[in-house]
């Protein structure tokens, strides 16, 4: 049984957009009030629909080096800047670690 994308897409920057629909990149870190996805959804986003494999909340000094080069991103300023669109990004900060990948493109 499959699950039908959601009305809402997700949004990815639109420099990392290739990268996503061909499957490098395979993490997200966000900053949100609260989740917007959930593991097993399916959301579209610019063209392709990625599927949600898990997501936990967890503060951004937990974020690995491996989640870091899996975000696309060249290293671990460059991933807090990206993130903290809505609003500021310390250690602390707890942020959602989404891991996902293209189920349709």
């Amino acid at each position: 049984m499959s699950v039908a994308p959601y009305d809402l897409p997700v949004m990815f920057s639109p420099e990392l957009r290739e990268s996503v629909a061909a499957g490098d990149i395979t993490v997200s870190i966000r900053l949100w009030q609260r989740a917007k996805v959930k593991a097993g959804g399916r959301y579209a986003s610019h063209g392709f629909t990625v599927e949600v494999d898990s997501i936990e909340l967890l503060p951004f000094s937990a974020v690995s080096d491996d989640d870091v080069r899996r975000s696309g991103e060249s290293d671990r300023e460059a991933l807090r800047q990206r993130a903290a669109h809505a609003g500021p990004i310390s250690d602390d900060t707890l942020v959602y670690r989404v891991e996902f990948h293209v189920v349709e493109g």
